[in-house]
């Protein structure tokens, strides 16, 4: 008979975590997320001041993977409705000078390596972003919105015909929540 494991993710003090089938809510001071654990052999349960995942039926590699992941995206959800996810770009433009401007849930760069139509970048919903002279500022309580707003706005300006050691033109990510990327 094999035990089936199971892992604990535990819940701050003024962190609410509800779960719904198999939806798990999370709110905290600084926001809300939402999972959708979509792999039916995966459960899970609220136990005091933990969240417990389990694998409902025989465990294998696979399942073992599927609860680690869903226990990371769980950890990260908690952290983010404590404080939020930052990230910073940074506008670089040595050829030609960029206007960058945000309008309308899209930042608009014009005048990119002298080009005369704007690029866009889509700012996801749950997401807000800041420009401060050459530094753009994207925060959000959900790490993987962050993460793709500031994904978006790094890859409007990708250059894909000119070197890249030269032309270093762009918006390029400097740091990553706690840790910096340059």
């Amino acid at each position: 008979m094999v035990k089936t494991p199971e892992k604990k993710v535990s819940i701050p003090e003024n962190v609410n975590v509800d779960i719904d089938a198999r939806t798990v809510i999370i709110t905290g001071p600084a926001g809300e997320n939402k999972l959708f654990i979509k792999n039916a052999v995966i459960g899970i349960k609220k136990e005091s001041n933990s969240v417990i995942l389990f694998s409902k039926g025989d465990f294998t590699k696979r399942e073992k993977r599927l609860i680690n992941t869903n226990a990371a995206h769980i950890r990260n959800m908690i952290q983010g409705s404590l404080k939020h996810y930052e990230y910073k770009l940074k506008i670089c433009s040595g050829h030609f000078p960029m206007n960058v401007s945000i309008d309308k849930g899209n930042v608009i760069v014009k005048n990119f390596l002298g080009e005369k139509v704007a690029r866009k970048a889509k700012i996801l919903d749950g997401s807000q972003a800041v420009i401060k002279g050459d530094e753009i500022m994207i925060t959000s309580a959900n790490k993987e919105i962050a993460g793709q707003t500031a994904a978006n706005i790094e890859q409007c300006t990708r250059i894909t015909d000119k070197d890249r050691r030269v032309f270093q033109d762009g918006i390029y990510i400097i740091h990553k929540g706690g840790k910096s990327v340059i």
